[in-house]
């Protein structure tokens, strides 16, 4: 789904939320979803139309704020509002209420906690494939 049909979506469920978090944040945790099913299939991984579990979602975040941001990945994050990783599961889980994601019966939102450390999860000199 492009951006420009999300994005009303989206600001209707931060609306519903008291905008605790940006369109961005929103927009960036859709793209690495995005990011991670596209990894899985060009790596030999599941499928991509298999449920992705949020150690696996957390693992595509880490990889795709390297790519995307670099080091500058915990800035870019803080300015959101997103300052451990559990801030990813109240994203998701919100996006899951209003119907824009799935999760399954055994999904919970304690599954994003500590996922990684933001501190030292984003760094220039950290191969994806380290990741």
């Amino acid at each position: 789904m492009s951006h420009n049909k999300i994005k009303p979506l989206v600001q209707e469920l931060r609306r519903h939320t008291g905008y605790r978090f940006p369109l961005e944040a929103y927009l960036f945790v859709l793209e690495s979803l995005d990011y991670t099913i596209y990894m899985q299939g060009n790596t030999g991984g599941p499928l991509a139309s298999s449920h992705i579990t949020p150690s696996e979602l957390l693992k595509g975040i880490q990889r795709y704020a390297n790519d995307e941001f670099g080091s500058m990945a915990p800035f870019t994050f803080n300015s959101w509002g997103v300052t451990e990783t559990s801030d990813f599961g109240t994203l998701v889980f919100d996006m899951c209420a209003a119907g824009l994601l799935n999760k399954t019966e055994s999904d919970r939102r304690s599954d994003f906690a500590d996922g990684f450390d933001f501190k030292h999860a984003f760094a220039d000199n950290i191969p994806p494939s380290q990741l």
